[in-house]
This record gives C-alpha cells, structure tokens and sequence, in this order.
C-alpha cells in the first residue's frame, strides 16, 4: 500500500470509528434508552455504588474482548481503586469448561465467588456468546448488577440482558472492540477527574 493510500485508508477507518461511537445506544434491562452520555453516567454510577460498598467488579469476554477486560480490571484496580479481577485466567477457564460446559464456565465462576451487589461487566462484539450471557443470568439471580458491551446486530441476545447495555452499530470486529475500549476508558477518566 502506498503513503498515499495507506493515509486514505487511516482516514476511511477513522471515520468509520467516529460514526460507530456516534451511534452508540444505551438502553436498560427494562428498554428504556439513555442517551450516551446518560449512559456513561449510570455506568460510573453503578461503578462508583460497587467501590462505595467494597463489592467486587468481574469483567468477562473472550477473544479480543478478553484483551479489552483485561485492560479494564488493569484501570478499575489502578485509577478507580475498584475491587476487580477478569474470569478467563487459563486453569480456571478449561478447568469450568471441562467441568460444567464451555458455555456455563464464567457462570460456574460467578456463581462461586459472586455476592449480592457485585457488577459483571460483560463484553461480547457479536452479543451471541453463550458463555457471557449466561455469566449475566447468574449475577442477576446473585443479586448482583451487570454491565453489557457489545455489538452486530440490534437485536443481539446480550443487549436486553444487563442493567445498562451499551451497543455499537458496527459488525466490524476491530472497530466493536475498539470502541468498546473507547468507551470504557471514558469511564476511567472520569474516576480520575473526581
């Protein structure tokens, strides 16, 4: 790719990027819609209850989406001073997934350790995966309150399942899992400005 096209290229992706972000909609597990930057508030809200009540925060996905958890647990401990820990460390992942399923290993984990109180932030580009929808059906029947992230398509399972669904119009995987970044490091700033 020439110097030329590559830039061309940057600037369509860059584009794409500030339309998916644009577009974002948040709604709550009732339907109810928020605008964005209502959203992003809840979201700090329910963040900023969990710290308050030294409850725990799990942050899940798988893929590229786990790489995006990781990095939010990372600034959940470091900048939110937040109790946090992902789901998918290796020997436990395969050890559930033997165990109980695929599918119901983040549950199994949740339903283990979770309380009343505690928060899944739950991130799936495509809203399908089996495994993270079932790890939100376990924290609500704990008591606990969830977070969504994902993307694809509008009726994705995953989006009417959390407390507050953040959704990205966009079946691009990198441009989903980039703006989930995005977005979530939105919230850490804020803790950082308060």
């Amino acid at each position: 790719m020439s110097g030329a096209s590559a830039q061309s290229y940057l600037t369509e992706r860059l584009t794409a990027f500030q339309k998916v972000v644009a577009g974002c909609e948040v709604t709550q597990r009732e339907g109810c819609c928020l605008e964005l930057e209502q959203g992003m508030a809840l979201t700090l809200e329910v963040l900023e209850q969990a710290r308050e009540k030294s409850a725990s925060v799990y942050v899940i996905g798988n893929g590229g989406s786990a790489s995006v958890a990781s990095h939010m647990v990372v600034d959940l401990l470091n900048v939110a001073k937040i109790r946090a820990f992902t789901l998918h460390e290796a020997t436990v992942t395969t050890c559930m997934s033997n165990d109980y399923g695929y599918e119901n290993a983040f549950a199994h984990v949740i339903s283990s350790v979770g309380r009343p109180g505690d928060v899944l932030i739950a991130i799936s580009s495509s809203g399908r995966s089996g495994n993270i929808r079932n790890a939100v059906d376990e924290m609500r029947q704990l008591g606990g309150q969830s977070i969504t992230l994902s993307g694809f398509s509008s009726d994705n399972p995953l989006r009417s399942l959390g407390d507050v669904n953040i959704w990205l119009d966009s079946d691009d995987y990198g441009l989903v899992e980039v703006g989930h970044q995005f977005l979530l490091h939105n919230v850490i700033d804020r803790f950082a400005t308060n």
